[in-house]
């Protein structure tokens, strides 16, 4: 028979008890959040950049408020850093002391006149090496005993110098004026010497030869008309036009003949423009620009320069510290004594200038191909007549059409020569723009060869 088993009563006592646990002091559970999603991530990312933006586009605002101030005080004034007080532009560099201690006098454009002749030079699109002493006039240099020690000094005293290198040249291979002396040469030892201290004079030249120097790379460029009736250029083709600018405005144009040196005119610094300060050169740009530029420590004008005339008009700038020589900035060379241009050959030049007469500054740098005008032509009554000196030469089209204008002053004329351009003219003035029998008048740099050279050499 079926029979009911008894079941135990079910105990509430747990089959594996453990000890109570009690929370230590100090010790807390962490709060349970929810995960982050990617929403808010960005979210937060976003802020962040927002922040930045805005702090940085207001420090740009700043900045260029703050340079935009200093350009509009310095077209006005000039600071007396000793009284820490502001003049007037125009009392800076007008010969009296506004500043104490005359500061306002201190940095400023000055003239230097040459009566002496510098020794050295290069003479003859061959560039013979003569040298000059009182009494005896100048001899070309003979190629006997010469080193390249020789040339490096002889290069040095002449300026620029980048890998300098000399060649022999058969005397009956001269000009006509040259083939008959006089000649010197080196005495043995004189490696060192200023060149023409180390010669003696001889009646011929014992190797048969002088010596012809091409001191550095100038001139030359990487490849190879506004202005009024020009052409759009780029300054790799003319790496030695630069813009001078005050207060950020294009107000002449210039070249580089060394590192550290631009010619220009004289008449670019006429009024109150004598401030060192506030000029910059700027190079290797095609296209017009105001930020940067190379700051400048001296301007000297010719001493002889006559602005009623125009006559000597030429400037030389040092530049603060030399411009690094590239594809887009390169001296151009210095033209030697006898170059022998003639009537027609065929220059350029270059700037930013008025693109018409009365017009406005080109944003983009020009070039016109321009001849060289006969100077009896030029000076003759129904040109310019006894306006046109011997310090000038006259360049372009008398029926007109093709001219420097305003803004292209003291910029380059240049002339190419084998592989080299030269500096023959610095744009001077000229009757309106492309007028008919009224073509551009430029400063003749080979009649300037003589003050360029020592001005080089007394500020070195």
């Amino acid at each position: 028979m079926w029979t009911i088993a008894q079941v135990p009563e079910e105990s509430s006592r747990p089959l594996n008890p453990r000890q109570p646990v009690f929370p230590k002091p100090g010790r807390h559970r962490r709060p349970m959040t929810a995960p982050k999603t990617q929403k808010d991530k960005a979210s937060k990312r976003k802020r962040v950049l927002l922040t930045v933006l805005t702090v940085v586009v207001l420090l740009g605002i700043l900045v260029t408020a703050a340079y935009f101030i200093k350009q509009l005080i310095d077209s006005k004034y000039f600071f007396c850093k000793r009284s820490v007080r502001f003049i007037p532009i125009d009392q800076a560099c007008d010969g009296n002391d506004d500043c104490a201690g005359g500061e306002d006098e201190i940095t400023c454009v000055t003239s230097f006149t040459v009566n002496t002749t510098f020794p050295v030079r290069l003479t003859s699109a061959q560039h013979v090496l003569q040298v000059y002493s009182p009494g005896l006039g100048w001899r070309s240099v003979c190629g006997d005993d010469w080193t390249q020690q020789h040339t490096q000094t002889a290069c040095k005293q002449l300026g620029y110098t980048y890998k300098p290198r000399s060649t022999s040249v058969p005397v009956d291979t001269l000009i006509p004026s040259l083939k008959t002396g006089p000649f010197t040469a080196v005495r043995p030892g004189t490696t060192t010497t200023p060149v023409h201290l180390a010669t003696a004079d001889r009646s011929i030249c014992r190797s048969g030869s002088v010596v012809s120097l091409s001191c550095s790379d100038c001139g030359q460029v990487g490849s190879q008309d506004r202005i009024v009736g020009g052409t759009d250029a780029f300054i790799e083709d003319w790496p030695w036009q630069v813009s001078l600018q005050q207060g950020g405005q294009h107000v002449c144009g210039g070249s580089l003949v060394s590192p550290n040196w631009v010619a220009t005119a004289a008449h670019c610094f006429a009024g109150s423009k004598k401030e060192l300060s506030r000029w910059r050169v700027v190079s290797g740009r095609t296209y017009m620009g105001t930020l940067g530029g190379s700051y400048v420590d001296r301007i000297i004008m010719n001493g002889d320069y006559d602005p009623a005339r125009n006559d000597y008009d030429v400037a030389l700038m040092r530049l603060s510290s030399p411009i690094s020589v590239g594809v887009s900035r390169r001296p151009v060379c210095l033209p030697p004594k006898a170059f022998n241009l003639l009537a027609g050959d065929n220059m350029y030049v270059t700037g930013w200038g008025y693109l018409e007469e009365n017009g406005k500054v080109s944003p983009s740098l020009q070039k016109a191909s321009v001849p060289l005008i006969d100077q009896a032509k030029c000076s003759s009554p129904a040109v310019y007549g006894s306006a046109i000196t011997p310090r000038m030469i006259c360049a372009g089209y008398l029926e007109g059409k093709v001219d420097a204008c305003q803004g292209d002053s003291g910029g380059p004329l240049v002339y190419l020569t084998s592989s080299q351009w030269h500096l023959v003219g610095v744009v001077s003035w000229g009757v309106g723009c492309a007028r008919e029998r009224r073509p551009g008048v430029y400063c003749n740099v080979e009649e300037m060869m003589n003050w360029i050279h020592t001005v080089i050499e007394k500020n070195p």
